[in-house]
């Protein structure tokens, strides 16, 4: 019972004077209260006080009354993502990149996806234009210019969805960001993801640039020199999630082995890129091979940006992404040529 919480969205959007019409139908308004903010569990409230409240909001006790879900992770389809980075449901997560790396391109892409996963896309219009951000409004369900239209509309939208909301970071840099948050503070409310982004390619030089976040997603410079998309550090990026055991322990397992294949590759590239192939033992080559394979194998081709590339995008479970992942690791693809995996799907094999 303990996870049990009042719809307190839909009882203030359908009984705006909450007070005086709990007074009227006979409760005690510091009840209301209590239940509304949480201090009161709904399982020791009295039936007698669900069901008024129920009737005064005109709607079923299955509605008034809902069940509180873990955050955990939203499955962007993102094979990168899922596996190294998680996006947290109802937390805030920051793109951090360079211009020309694509993190409007991806916010985008993440528009593109979860939209068609039940979720409401907002976006909160930066006041200058860059490249980029008209892809990111025309994927979005509402664009808003400021901070009431933004919680006006999330207000709306989350009695029956999830929503999803892109902003600039200049609402972190003027403190509205803050506001925000604090005034989404609804108990028995649906969960707000907020991903951050910096039009302006600032950001990457700042210690903090969002403040404290759930999801960090840095892109990487080298990668894009090489075509290599999206262009997303599987080293430095990360996720709360992966700290507190909060994933499947297969999930844990094959992520940090990922991730230190892969440093252990990027470590190697300079020197056998060089030419000096000649210094590098058997083990270290076999990893640097399958790390080189598991990089091609994270590239992925975008719904949003098929008019360009003439590739159609592509959706990988995190369930495929991750026995394809344990596949690259145990050596499972070494007999497939790096030109295989790049901006694929599932492995061909």
């Amino acid at each position: 019972m303990d996870d049990l919480q009042l719809n307190v969205p839909l009882l203030r959007r359908r009984v705006p004077n909450l007070t005086v019409a709990a007074r009227a139908a006979g409760l005690r308004p510091a009840t209301v209260s209590n239940l509304c903010t949480g201090k009161t569990p709904v399982g020791r409230a009295e039936v007698r006080t669900l069901a008024t409240l129920a009737s005064l909001a005109g709607c079923t006790l299955d509605e008034l009354i809902i069940r509180e879900t873990n955050r955990g992770m939203i499955e962007t389809g993102v094979k990168v993502l899922d596996l190294l980075s998680p996006i947290v449901r109802g937390g805030t997560i920051g793109l951090v990149a360079r211009p020309g790396t694509g993190q409007l391109v991806l916010l985008a892409e993440l528009f593109n996806r979860v939209g068609k996963r039940d979720y409401t896309t907002v976006f909160w219009m930066p006041g200058e234009k860059s490249p980029g951000i008209d892809e990111v409004a025309a994927e979005s369900d509402a664009v808003c210019s400021s901070l009431d239209e933004v919680l006006n509309k999330i207000r709306r939208y989350r009695e029956d969805r999830d929503v999803v909301l892109g902003a600039d970071r200049s609402i972190v840099l003027s403190g509205e960001l803050f506001h925000l948050q604090d005034q989404l503070k609804e108990a028995g409310a649906r969960p707000v993801t907020i991903l951050l982004v910096d039009h302006r390619g600032e950001a990457v030089d700042a210690e903090a640039p969002y403040g404290p976040l759930d999801t960090l997603i840095r892109f990487d410079m080298e990668l894009p020199t090489r075509k290599l998309y999206p262009a997303i550090d599987p080293i430095v990026s990360t996720s709360v999630i992966l700290e507190g055991a909060q994933l499947e322990s297969s999930h844990l397992t094959i992520q940090q082995r990922s991730r230190k294949l892969l440093r252990r590759y990027r470590e190697l590239r300079p020197l056998l890129s060089s030419g000096s192939a000649g210094k590098v033992s058997e083990a270290d080559q076999a990893l640097y091979d399958r790390g080189e394979r598991l990089e091609a194998y994270l590239s992925q081709p975008f719904y949003t940006a098929e008019p360009f590339t003439q590739k159609q995008g592509q959706w990988c479970s995190l369930q495929e992404t991750l026995e394809d992942v344990r596949v690259i690791l145990d050596g499972g693809a070494d007999h497939l040529k790096v030109e295989e995996l790049y901006f694929i799907g599932r492995l061909p094999i």
